[in-house]
């Protein structure tokens, strides 16, 4: 199948309604027909792209527009003359966001209420969550305080990480066994030995961890690997004369990070993504904090992981289960939708500045996250006694 050829870009369509399947999740949800079948016209969309090229999911901006509103400036922390933390119109600001997104740790008894008699499965981002936000990515190491944390809180609950990096490498940075892990936005994901799962879909198939225990892995995008590649080369030698810039790749995506990259050559580094990107109609573009990241255009993401996982755990379409999700960006808002939007659970934002979201809840920042996490093993531990 020659994934480069067509130069109409498809897009498979918004899946239908849930409705049982023996895995439990509506076929739609799966993006591909098993190898060499051929894309099923009903769900494919055509979208025409502008000669100039347009990030994927903010076509009536700029490159540039879109990059800087993906990239908020951190917020600064200042002292008054009696070296008293001043407020700022910023601290306001976040006061009010506050009310709309009200502090987990805080609401956190309402939390635990909402918890009581069900079983809790917990989702997680990496770089913002679990770890702070860095300007080489190859550094974005967790703390062993929140190592800890997090191998407690699994003890406990179901735990996963969903991350945009390759599965490969937020298991190098988490280094737990206990966890699943889902990388590539979820294109890449390690669960529990289902067999009806392996038997439903011919991009799931059963494989061994490091540890040499059976694991379920899901690629939904694997036709892609050798195109993904391609790009990453291409993108590598394309930016090799921006200092600052970045390319990583994340086995089913590339990101191509700009946090290094003096902000008078922003546009430099999209228009290097898009003179690529013109070439490969089937795969898209989004963003991120200071990474623009390239994707294979299929019908999966983070939310559509954790539906997955649930289904892996055996724990969706449930009364008796809450699943958390917490993360700090963009891409995390899929996973906050399908909690809302199912009713189910609640999304937890990371962020100390005031932005719109699907999340119920919000965190400053890692450490706060920490705590939440440790708070949960405390509740747990203190509701079994």
């Amino acid at each position: 199948m020659d994934l480069k050829s067509n130069h109409t870009a498809p897009v498979l369509t918004d899946p239908a309604p849930i409705s049982k399947s023996r895995l439990g999740v509506h076929s739609s949800l799966f993006p591909y027909s098993p190898p060499g079948a051929a894309f099923s016209p009903g769900m494919l969309l055509t979208i025409p792209r502008k000669k100039t090229g347009v990030l994927d999911d903010v076509r009536s901006s700029s490159w540039l527009d879109a990059m800087k509103a993906s990239s908020p400036p951190h917020r600064k922390i200042t002292k008054d003359v009696n070296n008293e933390f001043a407020t700022s119109d910023a601290d306001v600001a976040y006061r009010t966001w506050m009310v709309k997104y009200p502090s987990a740790l805080k609401s956190f008894e309402q939390i635990t209420n909402n918890a009581k008699g069900k079983r809790i499965a917990l989702f997680l981002d990496y770089d913002g969550t679990l770890s702070p936000i860095v300007d080489n990515p190859d550094c974005a190491f967790m703390s062993e305080a929140m190592r800890a944390a997090v191998k407690k809180v699994a003890k406990y609950f179901p735990t996963a990480i969903i991350s945009g990096r390759s599965r490969d490498k937020v298991y190098e940075f988490v280094g737990l066994t206990e966890l699943y892990y889902a990388g590539s936005h979820g294109m890449d994901i390690m669960g529990p030995v289902r067999q009806s799962i392996s038997d439903d879909h011919p991009n799931c198939f059963m494989s061994s961890d490091t540890q040499g225990k059976d694991v379920n892995l899901f690629q939904p995008a694997r036709e892609f690997l050798p195109m993904i590649h391609e790009v990453y080369k291409s993108l590598v030698e394309s930016t090799k004369c921006i200092e600052g810039a970045k390319v990583e790749n994340n086995k089913f995506c590339v990101s191509v990070h700009y946090r290094n990259v003096d902000d008078k050559s922003w546009d430099l580094v999209a228009q290097c993504v898009q003179d690529i990107l013109k070439d490969y109609p089937r795969l898209r573009l989004t963003h991120g904090r200071k990474v623009l990241e390239v994707r294979p255009v299929i019908n999966w993401d983070k939310g559509k992981a954790v539906t997955f996982l649930l289904e892996s755990l055996g724990l969706s379409n449930c009364d008796d289960v809450l699943p958390i999700y917490v993360g700090d960006d963009r891409t995390d808002e899929d996973a906050f939708k399908v909690l809302r939007d199912r009713n189910c659970g609640y999304g937890i934002l990371v962020s100390s500045v005031p932005k719109e979201s699907s999340a119920f809840y919000s965190l400053r920042d890692p450490s706060e996250v920490m705590e939440f996490l440790k708070s949960l093993v405390i509740w747990k531990k203190s509701s079994a006694l």
